[in-house]
């Protein structure tokens, strides 16, 4: 099973961008799916991007337009591009492979 690792959080105001990293310890290559999630206190868990290895994309409407996902197979990572962020991204932000595998997460605060 592969570990998860995310970074990249922290404060920013409303319309600032992030980007999150997700360093996998073993190759993404043969890795169908990786995704996105994001849960905010008191809620569930959802997923907010995924892609596929042929680099197909899925965005929560929520976010279409203002977040990008990518992979780049050979150093093994996950990005998300966060732009214009509003205080409802407000979140704990997790990377998965569908397969099991889960990070510790990383916070994301949009405030002003």
């Amino acid at each position: 099973q592969v570990q998860l690792v995310e970074s990249g959080g922290g404060l920013v105001q409303p319309g600032g961008s992030l980007r999150l990293s997700c360093a996998a310890s073993g190759s993404i290559f043969s890795i169908s799916v990786m995704g996105w999630f994001r849960q905010a206190p008191g809620k569930q868990r959802e997923l907010v991007a995924s892609i596929s290895r042929g680099e197909g994309t899925y965005y929560q409407d929520s976010v279409k337009g203002r977040f990008t996902i990518s992979r780049d197979n050979d150093k093994n990572t996950v990005y998300l591009q966060m732009n214009s962020l509003k205080p409802e991204d407000t979140a704990v932000y997790y990377c998965s492979d569908f397969r099991g595998s889960w990070g510790q997460g990383t916070q994301v605060t949009v405030s002003s």
